[in-house]
Order: C-alpha cells, then sequence, then structure tokens
C-alpha cells in the first residue's frame, strides 16, 4: 500500500474538516438509527494521523473506542501522541492491501475511512463490503476523490491535465487496479447490494489564495502525475503549472476538488 507524508496530511486536514461539516447531519442519521447507543467500536482504516478520528469523535458518543489502522508506524505514532490524553484508542500497523483478512471487524461497530476508497480496487472494496455486511457494522467512508476539479481562473490546459491526473488515479496504488474517480459510485453499490440504507453528501475542497502552500502541493502532484501518464507532454504539463503558480503567487487562484461522502448502516443490525 503506498503511503501519504505526514506533511501533506496536516496541509490537507483543514481543507478536509470544512468540506466534511455537510455531513454532520447525516452522521446524526446514522447514529440514531443504529441505535441510542452508538457503535460502541470504531475501526479507522488508514487512518494516518487520525485526521478523520478527530472530525468523527466529537459527533459520536463519548465511550466509542477506537482502533487506528494504517501501514506506516510512524503516522500511527503521530497519532497516538496526538490523542495522548484519550485512553480508547489503540493504533495498529497493518498494510491493509495484503492483510484485510487479518483485521477483525467490530460487531455492530463502525467502519470508517477517509481519502481511501480511491486508492482500492473492485475486488478489495467488495471483500471490505462483505465483511462489514457480515459483522452487521455501519460505515462512514469520507472524502473520496470523485473526478471533479474546477480551477480558476480557466486555462486552455486545465481539462487535459486533469483528464490525465484521473487516468493517473485508475493506476494500482497496491490494492490492484485503483477505482479513482469511480470509486464513490462503486462502494455505494456494494453496500446497496447488500441492503445497506444509504446516505451520500458531496464533500468538496473549495481551496482559496488563503492557503497557497496547500494549492502548491496539490498542483505540484497533479503536474507529477500528468507527467508520469504522458511523458511526452512533459514540456506541456511543466508550461501549465508555471502559468497557475503565477496566478496563486498573484492571489487569484481557486481550486475546487470534487469528494464524496458515504453514510450507510445495515438495514437490520444484527441482535
Amino acid at each position: 500500500m503506498s503511503g501519504f507524508s505526514a506533511a501533506w496530511l496536516a496541509l490537507r486536514e483543514p481543507a478536509d474538516q470544512r468540506a466534511r461539516s455537510p455531513g454532520a447531519t447525516a452522521l446524526d442519521s446514522l447514529v440514531r438509527r443504529w441505535g441510542a447507543a452508538g457503535p460502541g467500536l470504531a475501526l479507522d482504516l488508514g487512518s494516518g494521523t487520525g485526521s478523520n478520528r478527530r472530525w468523527l469523535a466529537p459527533r459520536l458518543p463519548a465511550d466509542t473506542r477506537w482502533t487506528l489502522v494504517d501501514h506506516d508506524p510512524a503516522l500511527l505514532d503521530l497519532a497516538r501522541a496526538a490523542a495522548a490524553t484519550e485512553s480508547a484508542i489503540r493504533v495498529r500497523a497493518l498494510d491493509l492491501a495484503q492483510q484485510l483478512d487479518q483485521l477483525e471487524i467490530p460487531s455492530r461497530g463502525l467502519v470508517t475511512a477517509a481519502a481511501l476508497l480511491d486508492l482500492v480496487s473492485a475486488d478489495w472494496l467488495e471483500a471490505l463490503a462483505a465483511r462489514c455486511h457480515a459483522a452487521a457494522a455501519a460505515v462512514v467512508f469520507a472524502l473520496t476523490y470523485d473526478g471533479r476539479c474546477t480551477l480558476k481562473p480557466m486555462d486552455s490546459q486545465d481539462d487535459f491535465i486533469v483528464s490525465l491526473v484521473n487516468q493517473h488515479q485508475r493506476r494500482d496504488k497496491g490494492f490492484g487496479p485503483a477505482l479513482g474517480p469511480l470509486a464513490a459510485a462503486a462502494a455505494a453499490r456494494a453496500f446497496a447490494a447488500r441492503g445497506y440504507r444509504l446516505c451520500r453528501v458531496q464533500t468538496d475542497w473549495r481551496i482559496d489564495a488563503s492557503e497557497p502552500a496547500l494549492q502548491d502541493a496539490l498542483l505540484a502532484g497533479w503536474a507529477t502525475a500528468a507527467t508520469e501518464q504522458a511523458p511526452a507532454a512533459a514540456a506541456r504539463i511543466a508550461d501549465w503549472l508555471a502559468r497557475r503558480r503565477g496566478h496563486l503567487v498573484r492571489g487569484r487562484s481557486w481550486i475546487g476538488v470534487g469528494h464524496e461522502d458515504l453514510y450507510g448502516w445495515p438495514e437490520a443490525p444484527a441482535g
């Protein structure tokens, strides 16, 4: 499983949390329908430094017990340190791409992940859905990239770059051929087919010039992905990046990135 740096995760966390604000109502609905006691046990997949838990925890019952799972022990150390005063958290280093079958899904608990599903394969997603269903677990999958990108001011090469990025998103990220922009819809189908009630919420990033470091990292990452996808267009892509950075330096740049959150609970939780 490929990973992300702590610096990138820290850069994106404020944008993530802003984007997720519409999901608070959906989460309230999940908890209400799932039971007044809440899920009890929560399993956060690909947790990184714990950003997803930090958003969810204040909105779940206070006695929810958390297990944070990631393949990177250094990120888990940061997650543990950030939650040092909280006793109901444990961490586990595990490569989800290869060892999903070694992970115990909490019975009638909550399985959650953020910015993960667009990295996984269709087969991996189906296996996860089957295991969640068998455990009668509720699910919250946040910030799944859906392929929509808007950049202002517009550039004639924006669509070309975004198309290459979306093609690159389908490459193997360690789980097999990635679902990329198809992941949100695929997850909804997989869980609906198993009788889950679902709520889908758009949670788009809206990044203005007040966050230049995040914008620059995002643009540079897109340029790298586009170049890997179309090496012959490297000069064209570099020129695009230079123009976009010029907009950013002049305080004129705005970027929107499409994401979706999926909230789901079994029709009839196990008794």
